[in-house]
C-alpha cells in the first residue's frame, strides 16, 4: 500500500484573511471612543475666589458647597439652613469647610457661618484658589 506524503493545499488556504479582524478591531476602537465621551463626573461646579495666602486642611471636615445661585449642598444634595441647624443639633463636628462659588452672595456664606458659631463648632476653612 502507498502513502501519500505530502498533502497539497489550496492556494486560498495558505494565508489567514485578517481584514475581518481588523474590521471588527476597528468597530471595538470607535464604540470606546464614542461611549467614553459620554462619561459625566458628578459634581457642583464652582469657581473659587482668589486668595494669595493659603493653608492645607483636613480633609476630616464637614464640606458645604454654596453654588452661583446660593444654594447650599452637602455631599451633593442640596440642603436649607433649618437643616443644617439639625445637622449640628443631632452630631458633633468641630470643623467644616465651605467651598463658596466667587459669585455667591455673601449673606449666604455669614449666615452658615453664624450657625457654625452658634454651635460652636472651633475651625471653619474657607477654600480659596491661587490659579489665575
Amino acid at each position: 500500500m502507498r502513502f501519500k506524503r505530502r498533502v497539497n493545499l489550496d492556494a486560498g488556504l495558505k494565508q489567514i484573511d485578517i481584514a475581518p479582524l481588523i474590521d471588527c478591531v476597528f468597530i471595538l476602537l470607535i464604540f470606546f471612543l464614542l461611549t467614553s465621551n459620554f462619561i459625566v463626573i458628578p459634581g457642583i461646579k464652582v469657581k473659587l475666589p482668589k486668595a494669595v495666602t493659603s493653608e492645607a486642611v483636613d480633609a476630616q471636615s464637614l464640606t458645604f458647597v454654596i453654588s452661583s445661585e446660593d444654594i447650599i449642598y452637602l455631599d451633593g444634595k442640596p440642603k436649607t439652613l433649618e437643616e443644617i441647624e439639625d445637622l449640628f443639633e443631632k452630631g458633633s463636628n468641630n470643623s467644616i469647610f465651605i467651598k463658596s462659588d466667587r459669585d455667591a452672595s455673601l449673606g449666604v456664606v455669614i449666615k452658615l457661618w453664624d450657625i457654625c458659631k452658634k454651635f460652636n463648632i472651633e475651625q471653619i476653612g474657607i477654600a480659596t484658589t491661587d490659579e489665575d
